[in-house]
């Protein structure tokens, strides 16, 4: 793949994200901040709902399915990779909320940072498990 098309792709991949991450950030908001929950609990929700989205949206417009794939395959890789982001931003929501609170602009920055390693996480990962070569 030369250089144009992975910075394609990776706007693209940003493009779904950035619309993930506004489902991901309004719900933690509402659940933890509105409706009172644990923010580690309410960002456990909100990252679950916002990877069903992330998932549809991906394998559509970001990535290049493989044809030696099932899309029940394609799914299960996906949703253990998703897993594996969902352990990684837990313990970054944890750590940041121990470290510097649960108030708006904690969990605000705290899950802006979690946004960045995740991020970095999925579309490595998914390049390399789940598109063509």
């Amino acid at each position: 793949m030369d250089i144009k098309a992975l910075v394609e792709q990776f706007l693209k991949f940003g493009v779904v994200g950035g619309v993930a991450f506004v489902i991901d950030y309004g719900l933690l908001m509402l659940l933890s901040q509105v409706v009172g929950w644990d923010p580690v609990i309410s960002s456990v929700i909100s990252f679950t709902i916002s990877l069903v989205f992330n998932y549809l949206a991906s394998m559509h417009f970001v990535f290049e399915r493989r044809d030696d794939l099932s899309r029940r395959r394609e799914l299960v890789i996906f949703v253990t990779l998703s897993v594996i982001g969902l352990v990684i931003n837990s313990l970054c929501i944890w750590a940041g909320t121990a470290a510097f609170g649960d108030g708006p602009m904690p969990v605000t920055l705290t899950k802006l940072a979690a946004t960045v390693v995740v991020s970095i996480w999925n579309f490595v990962s998914r390049k390399h498990w789940l598109e063509a070569k």
